[in-house]
């Protein structure tokens, strides 16, 4: 069974990653069960393994937390949904990139609910969307922006952290860092695009297509846990 946990106030980061760290504790001794946790946090920057302090353009503007997750700097607030995934990959088969890509196809079937289509490059982490309608980059390449990051973390091949979709997150926040450390393409959110989902919307097309495409849907509890 798959515990879903959904938070209605915003979560401190470190109290999110004392969570996480526990809870994985758990699932690998065997005291727990696997976790999806959807949140918003305050708005803040987290710094993967890969962080470049060149990419962190102004650093006071808001909290800055190590996050220990692959990945470089990315920001986290309200507006965007957070879901934290602490899965068994010792029974889901131990491959990281395989997992992954369960990611990004979660994802993208999560914003082709809502009409969106997602997009994924093997040179990008991410999900990104083409924005015809604004001018390509210098060099001429279409010009794509990011509407949802993806990071994680194994321990005894049990994850944690996971993926950020941007329903209405305060976009000028993004101008504090280089998302991703990927300069030129933009970022932007399911609002942005001229989509007014609600979080609860959101969150319903998450666990729908988490059912299908990690597990079966009779083993998924309903995301009716609240903290």
């Amino acid at each position: 069974m798959v515990e879903w946990i959904i938070s209605d106030c915003p979560v401190g980061y470190p109290a999110a990653l004392s969570f996480m760290e526990a809870r994985v504790a758990d699932i690998a001794a065997g005291r727990a069960g696997e976790c999806v946790w959807l949140l918003e946090h305050p708005p803040l920057y987290t710094a993967g393994i890969s962080a470049r302090a060149a990419d962190l353009h102004d650093p006071d503007r808001l909290p800055v937390f190590t996050a220990g997750r692959g990945g470089q700097y990315t920001y986290h607030g309200p507006g965007q949904r957070v879901a934290y995934v602490m899965l068994d990959l010792n029974r889901r088969g131990r491959d990281i990139r395989a997992f992954v890509s369960r990611l990004e196809e979660w994802v993208i079937a999560t914003l082709a609910a809502f009409g969106v289509t997602g997009l994924t490059h093997p040179d990008r982490v991410g999900v990104w969307v083409a924005r015809p309608d604004k001018a390509p980059l210098a060099d001429g390449t279409p010009r794509e922006d990011k509407i949802a990051a993806i990071g994680i973390r194994l321990r005894r091949w049990v994850s944690f952290h996971g993926i950020a979709i941007n329903l209405d997150p305060d976009l000028a926040h993004y101008d504090g860092i280089v998302p991703c450390g990927i300069a030129g393409h933009g970022v932007t959110s399911l609002v942005d695009l001229g989509l007014p989902v609600s979080m609860s919307e959101l969150d319903a097309a998450l666990n729908m297509h988490f059912c299908r495409t990690f597990t079966d849907p009779s083993t998924l509890e309903s995301a009716a846990a609240r903290l």
